[in-house]
């Protein structure tokens, strides 16, 4: 139980950091590309982690046999290559897309990972619960009224951004898997070098980093690589060593919320109604989905003791 309740935290913590990086993801395209924010966030957030996995080598005895570490250390290479390249998928096509897309349907489209993951999850053969599906539901519904402004259309990026929110939802579904048996910092450490390198190349093809652009976008990097690559994404894989995907993806969606009231906070942003209903929606839909059926109906497990 304090298992759970901690990793639900750790995906709380995540939810916050990831809906407050969305400004720092904006602000980065006003200096440099999105390929190269890409590379610079992704190494940076590789490299933060490196401490932190030498930390606890040095605190913790490794009684590991040659063999076993073998076998993790090949783990841990196909875990980081495999979540590293969908999470470059959904990060590249999401930070291009932005360039071309406001902030508030970029988060609203993006989010629908909730939509993508229980698919998935259902053609993986997974079991469902009862009350997912009515969660997703009301979520979704959450998330229109927080981020989609009524009088917006949809135009051919929004579009592309579904294919990142697809990535990001599978993205979700190999964490769960590879978490289980992999050591979560060196996991999230390896993906974030794939997905730097993999960046690299992208940046090399089609832009010409200027290096005064990037120390001029200093801010937004560190935030974006250090805090949500190497703090927010580590406790991502940590939390879901205990959260079933589909109630973890519930979760995460919150970094919505956190956005808006960021802006709040931070920004002097009002919230008017529509957007209040959405976050009351969507708190509501991740405390309907860590219900169970004896949770409303009692009676029902007392009867079936008797």
């Amino acid at each position: 139980m304090k298992k759970q309740f901690a990793a639900n935290l750790a995906l709380v913590f995540t939810a916050l950091i990831w809906g407050l990086s969305f400004v720092a993801q904006r602000a980065g395209m006003e200096y440099i590309g999105p390929f190269t924010f890409n590379a610079v966030r992704s190494f940076l957030g590789g490299v933060s982690l490196l401490p932190v996995i030498w930390f606890f080598k040095l605190i913790y005895s490794d009684t590991r046999t040659l063999e076993e570490k073998h076998n993790q250390h090949l783990a841990l290479a196909k875990g980081g290559i495999v979540c590293g390249f969908v999470l470059f998928l959904a990060m590249s096509i999401q930070q291009y897309c932005m360039q071309f897309v406001p902030a508030g349907k970029a988060g609203f489209i993006s989010a629908l990972y909730l939509i993508f993951v229980p698919l998935i999850a259902l053609f993986a053969g997974k079991k469902v619960g009862k009350f997912l599906g009515l969660s997703v539901l009301i979520a979704v519904c959450g998330l229109y009224l927080l981020c989609f402004k009524p009088e917006s259309a949809f135009y051919l990026f929004d579009f592309v951004l579904l294919i990142s929110a697809f990535f990001y939802g599978l993205h979700i579904i190999v964490v769960s898997y590879f978490s289980q048996r992999i050591n979560a910092a060196k996991l999230s450490c390896f993906q974030f070098f794939v997905v730097g390198i993999l960046s690299l190349l992208l940046m090399i093809l089609f832009e010409k980093p200027d290096w005064q652009a990037v120390c001029a976008c200093k801010v937004p990097l560190f935030f974006a690589g250090v805090v949500t690559c190497g703090v927010a994404y580590t406790l991502q894989i940590f939390g879901q060593k205990n959260t079933p995907p589909v109630v973890a993806s519930l979760i995460l969606s919150l970094e919505s919320v956190f956005a808006v009231l960021g802006g709040i906070l931070m920004l002097n942003e009002t919230m008017n109604l529509s957007e209040l209903s959405g976050c009351v929606l969507m708190i509501s839909a991740v405390i309907l989905s860590k219900l169970k059926p004896d949770d409303l109906y009692p009676g029902n497990s007392n009867t079936k003791n008797r």
